[in-house]
């Protein structure tokens, strides 16, 4: 399962961000005014699992509701000490915050910037895919508040045709700026499970151009760790008993 979103038909009213603070429990982000246009929320985070980006162009606003992104291959999962991180059923990825023990280090592996700890309690947090609304065969509070249905929830194979199939649409319609992103699964992180259709680069929303799985190289780095530690003891034994 995962997400579709549209961000040509987004109309930046933020239902998505309050369905999804409500129904999760996620607490407010502190009220702030950034002074950055109409985004007080200012990015994903612990307490920003929905965020509705609104970027000025010259010529017009390009409004965008961002999450996680359920990667295909997740290093937050790679790096995970307790097994708190865990993939669903549905091919998400979900963290149980009572196994979380604060470790920090999904943090940085995410290539997204999109996990984040709370600094009251430490433990790490991010988009469910609202997993409990799933097992109960429901959508995710996000899509379902979606008025213009910007946020499309489904099986991805069934999303997927229908992204191919608006963008066509809009390229027929001269609006070849179009692109998808994230649905690629020969990309750096084999395609994600919550894709978008944007209106401009990806770097104008904020995203990696070519985003790739932060523990790619670990098993070539633990390779040659091993390589280094065995010929490290092998000229420890030989200077200890080389000589006698």
């Amino acid at each position: 399962m995962g997400f579709f979103t549209d961000t040509s038909v987004c109309i930046g009213c933020k239902a998505c961000e309050v369905a999804c603070k409500e129904w999760n429990g996620v607490p407010d982000d502190g009220f702030v005014f950034r002074a950055t246009s109409y985004d007080n929320t200012g990015s994903l985070g612990a307490s920003t699992w929905r965020h509705v980006a609104f970027i000025e162009t010259p010529d017009s606003w390009l409004m965008a509701s961002d999450v996680c992104k359920h990667c295909t291959h997740a290093a937050c999962l790679d790096v995970c000490p307790t097994g708190a991180l865990f993939r669903t059923e549905f091919d998400t990825v979900v963290v149980q915050a009572d196994v979380c023990n604060g470790c920090g280090y999904c943090v940085p592996a995410c290539p997204y910037g999109v996990i984040d700890r709370r600094e009251d309690d430490g433990r790490a947090w991010k988009c469910t895919m609202c997993y409990d609304r799933q097992l109960g065969g429901l959508e995710p509070a996000c899509a379902k508040a979606c008025p213009t249905d910007s946020i499309q929830f489904g099986p991805l194979d069934e999303l997927l045709e229908r992204a191919d199939a608006r963008l066509a649409d809009l390229h027929a319609n001269g609006r070849t700026e179009a692109r998808l992103y994230g649905e690629d699964p020969g990309d750096g992180v084999g395609g994600d499970g919550a894709f978008f259709l944007l209106m401009a680069e990806p770097e104008v929303y904020g995203l990696p151009p070519d985003p790739v799985v932060t523990t790619r190289d670990l098993p070539s780095m633990w390779g040659w760790a091993a390589v280094a530690a065995l010929t490290m003891a092998g000229a420890t034994a030989w200077t200890r008993f080389g000589g006698r």
